[in-house]
Parts: structure tokens; sequence; C-alpha cells
């Protein structure tokens, strides 16, 4: 099990500071579950320094393909890791669609961020036409394929696939778990055939759409969901960790 909590543009220096020491107080320490904490890039140092000596890591939320050059504006793999990243977010349907992020892109991200030793955690995710059109294990089929393409694993702890369904992110609304529970099978499947059953059942699958103190539960007790990337609920300490503390339970169900 994975919690990771994605911040997005929110909380200057002093807040991230507050929240990122509320969170480690509030999670202690867990037996079953990863936790992660995903800052905007200028918190990043101040709050790595705040994890010291506990068990959170500390992502990212995007990253450049390059190692480094004249690209005013962007962060490189080596500048994440030097402020302590173990991961980084890459794929947000936020990048895609605001900023135009293919898929390609984001393979060669992806390729660039192992080269760092980061584990990526790529996201995927329809949209509501494409899901009212029953299209979404095509479109997740081929964001899949192609976002992952030309990246190769040693074990399944170096990649982690996020399932966004883009019309449940920051609405309200929620995928059912039956429907969280069909597209992470369908994403099992495709992991087993590009790396191989042992592997492909090894990564992470989390499910990043509205997940919240309330629907936690149920959602994790799906077998194929092995936790969440968390928005909105991550900006809250305590709710933050009562969603790390049902993934606890169900990691020990």
């Amino acid at each position: 099990m994975l919690v990771a909590g994605n911040w997005k543009m929110n909380l200057d220096l002093p807040a991230a500071r507050q929240l990122t020491a509320n969170v480690v107080t509030s999670i202690g320490k867990t037996v079953h579950t990863k936790v992660a904490i995903c800052p905007p890039f200028v918190d990043l140092d101040a709050t790595f320094n705040l994890l010291h000596g506990s068990e959170i890591r500390l992502g990212a939320q995007n990253m450049h393909e390059l190692d480094s050059g004249a690209y005013t504006g962007e962060i490189s793999a080596a500048m994440l890791k030097s402020v302590g990243c173990h991961y980084v977010i890459l794929g947000h349907s936020e990048r895609r669609e605001y900023f135009g992020e293919t898929n390609e892109l984001i393979a060669r991200k992806a390729q660039q961020a192992q080269k760092y030793r980061l584990i990526p955690i790529v996201c995927v995710g329809e949209m509501l036409a494409q899901r009212d059109g029953d299209r979404q294990n095509a479109v997740v089929e081929e964001q899949v394929r192609q976002s992952l393409q030309g990246i190769s694993i040693a074990s399944g702890s170096e990649l982690v696939l996020a399932y966004e369904p883009v019309w449940a992110i920051g609405t309200g609304r929620t995928a059912s778990p039956d429907q969280v529970e069909e597209m992470h099978t369908h994403i099992r499947s495709l992991l087993i055939e590009l790396f191989g059953q042992k592997m492909g059942y090894a990564i992470d699958i989390l499910y990043g759409g509205s997940v919240k103190s309330s629907n936690a539960s149920e959602l994790f007790a799906r077998s194929n969901v092995d936790g969440g990337l968390i928005g909105g609920a991550a900006l809250n300490a305590e709710d933050f960790a009562s969603i790390v503390k049902s993934a606890e339970s169900a990691a020990a169900a």
C-alpha cells in the first residue's frame, strides 16, 4: 500500500512547514503502508528537513525530461534528488489537460526519473466524455502503453501507476468501488503483459479521484487498489492520517 499526498499549487513555506509537522505527528509509524507527500517545488527542501526521522517519503509533482539546460522555469531530476525526493508524479491529468503533456513526453520523463533513481508515479485516466462513450478502457490502455514506453524495472517497487478518472478529480464525484476495481484490474493485466506476472502484480496501482476519509476504506478494500493519490484531503493532516489508517487496515486484512 502507498498513500501519496499531492498538494498541487497550495501552501506557502510557513503553511507547508506547519502541515508537514502535523502530518508527521498525526501519522506516526506505519507497518503496511508507505506514505509520501508531494509539495510544490519551493517547499521541498524545508519539508524534507521536517520529515527527518519519520518514515514519510518526499515526492515532487513534476520534472523536466532532460538533465539540464536553457529551460527557464523547469526542474531537473538531479535537483529533485538533491533535496531528498523519492517519488515524482508524472502525467497528472492537470499536466496533460492544461499544459499539453503527451504520453510520449511522459515516457521520456519516466525514463529520466529512473535514471536518477526516482520512482515515477505515472498517472492515467479518462475524461467524462470518454467514460460516457464507453471508451475508458481503450483510452487508459493507450496511456499506459505509451507512457511506459522504454521503461524497464528490476522490481515492482521501481514504478507506481495512479488511475485518476478526470471527471472525479476535485469535483466531489467519485468513481464507484466497482468502477475503480474494474479499471485497476484492466491496468493490472497490462502491467503483467508489459513486465511479467511477478512484477506486474508487485507494482502499486493507486486510485486518485476525490479519495476522502469517508470512502477510503471501501476503495482500499478492493484487491487491485494498492493505495491512493490524494489531493484535497492531503491538505488536512487529520484527514490524510485517517486515509493512511484506512490503508493500514486494508493491507492488514
